[in-house]
């Protein structure tokens, strides 16, 4: 099965990206009505981390049932999917990340959220009037956003998963070198007080799930559509 999905250009609306979600959905339609959006013919993209942290978590499938909304995979929904599935967890860490409300829903609820997120792509292309945007959890382990898709095709290694969904090397050691292949990638799971580029590579969670904002990235621009802080 292949991990990524791609989506043809918009030209009826605008396509927007926004950063983790962290279960405050509420949150994300107050931006998402402040800016005009048309779920007709708008579509809203996410990079994932929908669950976990907030009080709306269980609203994370409906929202995955919306035309007009799509996520991939973050590592939060993985962790989920990974307890669902019998794999080893930090039970103690992953309560502490915001994953009790998962770990105490009946069984039945627990599989049927997994269930779902294992359906989530681990990325997504979006075809644009200047060119492909990608987008992943947290950073792309290759220079060439082909050698990432060829891969995504096949059955990927579990340390090219993990470190699309988990790593923060890039931000660490200011890595300003493109990604190959794309206009550009956008990606959270790092929260920072303000969108940060580097190279081709947008980091847009702007901690809209805690004391931050949530930062909409307009696709056609690659620009802020607005940063309105949560009143």
């Amino acid at each position: 099965m292949s991990r990524i999905e791609r989506f043809a250009a918009n030209h009826q609306g605008r396509d927007y990206a926004v950063g983790d979600i962290h279960g405050h959905f509420q949150r994300v339609s107050a931006q998402l009505k402040h800016i005009g959006f048309d779920p007709k013919v708008d579509r809203l993209f996410s990079v994932g981390d929908l669950v976990d942290r907030g009080p709306e978590c269980i609203d994370a499938l409906d929202w995955l049932e919306q035309p007009w909304f799509h996520a991939v995979q973050g590592n939060h929904e993985a962790l989920a999917v990974t307890h669902v599935s019998g794999g080893w967890l930090d039970y103690g860490q992953y309560r502490a990340a915001g994953g009790g409300w998962f770990l105490d829903l009946p069984e039945s609820e627990q599989a049927r959220f997994a269930e779902r997120f294992a359906r989530m792509p681990l990325a997504m292309e979006v075809e644009t009037a200047r060119g492909p945007v990608g987008m992943i959890h947290a950073d792309c382990p290759f220079a060439s956003w082909p050698d990432l898709c060829e891969q995504l095709q096949g059955q990927l290694a579990p340390a090219l998963e993990e470190y699309c969904q988990w790593s923060r090397h890039r931000l660490q050691v200011d890595d300003a070198s493109p990604v190959e292949g794309l206009r550009a990638l956008i990606v959270g799971h790092t929260p920072l007080r303000e969108i940060r580029v580097l190279g081709n590579i947008w980091h847009i969670d702007t901690g809209g799930w805690s004391r931050g904002h949530f930062s909409l990235l307009a696709l056609d621009s690659l620009s802020l559509v607005n940063a309105m802080a949560d009143e």
